[in-house]
């Protein structure tokens, strides 16, 4: 390395200048190709949002449907698609990793039955944002499970978050003990989700670890809506349909997200999904917000907001 740089002290001026400026150019090209990636994460983190914003309206819509039924029409479509997609592409449906692909999926089901159950006993916005705090839980699981890092700036963005939750629920009577701890606890599982994921990476096809999941989701769902089953309206069959749809996009994009880039990075990107939920409850369920809850729900998304400047920082 001395020798190196003693080679390069001695060319003449304008042999240096070139050697100086194919070194910033290879710099550069590699600052470049690391920006490309973060980027196209966040585009995908962003379909993803969209697609699940969609869907959990119509879940929301849908409140004389029992939640493992939602779940198991929302992981039914989604699977048919999925498997459609891996035999053409020739993909081995049974992956790799079967025993992190079956964790993720008995996780994943877990934290969406419960989700969707919240959604049925809190406000609608109060419940999506209170379950995007599972980037909180993702990251402190990442430090012991992924060795990622976590630095002060980014605990005083979590702490910022946590406030918002402690300010919504002291002051709107709407959001009971018994809600918030079944929100607070999909959270949790889906922070368990992201990580399973990031551990998954990129040794197991993202339409694999989706179908895994689905699966998986299908058999818990129709188990267990047995014997509560409700027959649905023709336009409910045709909305409970389409779940899996827009589920089975919002899932593929977000688990490409989370392969190609660090959880800190694009997880918060899915708190814009509380900005389309407050103006949907509002507009279309007639959901009313005092200030103070606002102010909650700001800080619960400006705390995550500021964890993504912190992280790239």
């Amino acid at each position: 390395m001395i020798g190196r740089l003693i080679t390069i002290y001695q060319l003449p001026v304008t042999k240096l200048q070139n050697k100086v400026k194919y070194i910033a150019a290879f710099s550069k090209y590699k600052i470049i190709a690391v920006s490309k990636t973060t980027f196209q994460a966040i585009q995908f983190m962003l379909i993803s949002v969209s697609s699940f914003a969609v869907m959990n309206i119509l879940v929301k819509y849908l409140e004389a449907i029992p939640p493992f039924e939602l779940t198991f029409f929302r992981a039914f479509g989604s699977f048919v698609i999925g498997t459609i997609l891996i035999l053409k592409k020739g993909i081995p449906i049974l992956g790799n990793q079967r025993k992190l692909l079956t964790a993720r999926g008995l996780v994943g089901v877990t934290a969406m039955v419960t989700f969707f159950w919240a959604i049925k006993l809190l406000p609608f916005a109060s419940a999506v944002s209170l379950r995007y705090l599972a980037p909180i839980f993702a990251a402190i699981l990442a430090i012991y499970f992924l060795k990622e890092r976590i630095t002060p700036l980014q605990w005083g963005c979590f702490i910022m978050a946590f406030l918002g939750v402690l300010i919504l629920k002291g002051f709107d009577l709407r959001i009971s003990i018994f809600g918030l701890g079944v929100i607070l606890f999909s959270a949790s599982l889906s922070g368990v989700v992201y990580v399973l994921i990031r551990k998954i990476g990129q040794r197991d096809h993202s339409l694999v670890i989706v179908n895994y999941f689905m699966f998986i989701a299908m058999m818990v769902g129709l188990i267990f809506s047995i014997f509560n089953w409700v027959t649905p309206q023709p336009h409910e069959l045709l909305i409970l349909l389409s779940l899996g749809i827009f589920g089975f996009a919002g899932q593929i994009f977000m688990t490409k997200a989370y392969q190609i880039a660090a959880i800190g990075t694009v997880a918060p990107f899915k708190y814009l999904e509380s900005v389309f939920a407050l103006l949907v409850g509002w507009v279309w369920f007639g959901e009313q917000y005092s200030l103070i809850a606002l102010l909650g729900i700001a800080l619960i998304l400006g705390g995550m907001f500021l964890n993504i400047m912190v992280k790239n920082n």
